[in-house]
């Protein structure tokens, strides 16, 4: 990998996290109700998220950040298992790009994330074909399923950072 992908990386991660902080919370007072009818099944994630007010996602996507920051500089050192390491970052930022235009499907209509899911999927495509000459197959879902574990982790961590530092729940 080389310098500039970390960067774009880093750069295509704020302007994702940006759409998604600009319009989740008002999103989701918006259509939370009617997504609970249509999506029963989600309604504790549309409840939880309504509890999720702009400055507590800000202070998660910060938090992401600066993790994905911490990655991409000890990729560009390279350390040991580095470029596998970012490789498993950048897959599962692609695969959540993808995930948003899945909902997006679902829902048969905008959701936060999506306009920038849609301009990032081939910038996302060009980096994992050449991840895909640096690491071998197996090790690639292996990698990205360790992503996966840690970034579903991470993300509890952020969101209850962002909570925490908010010192109250949102609601209108």
């Amino acid at each position: 990998m080389n310098t500039i992908l970390y960067i774009l990386f880093i750069l295509a991660f704020i302007v994702h996290d940006g759409e998604e902080i600009a319009v989740v919370h008002k999103w989701v007072m918006t259509h939370g109700n009617d997504l609970c009818e249509k999506l029963p099944m989600l309604r504790r994630v549309f409840n939880y998220l309504r509890k999720l007010n702009t400055k507590a996602f800000a202070i998660a996507a910060f938090e992401e950040l600066i993790v994905l920051i911490g990655i991409s500089v000890y990729a560009y050192i390279g350390g040991p298992y580095a470029i596998e390491l970012w490789s498993a970052a950048f897959m599962v930022f692609s695969l959540h790009l993808i995930v948003h235009i899945g909902q997006a499907i679902v829902v048969r209509g905008y959701v936060p994330g999506l306009v920038t899911s849609v301009l990032l999927l081939p910038f996302a495509f060009l980096v994992m074909q050449r991840i895909c000459t640096t690491i071998n197959a197996s090790q690639l879902v292996i990698w990205t399923v360790v992503g996966v574990i840690f970034m579903v982790a991470n993300l509890l961590f952020a969101h209850w950072l962002g909570f925490r530092h908010t010192n109250r729940f949102y609601t209108e």
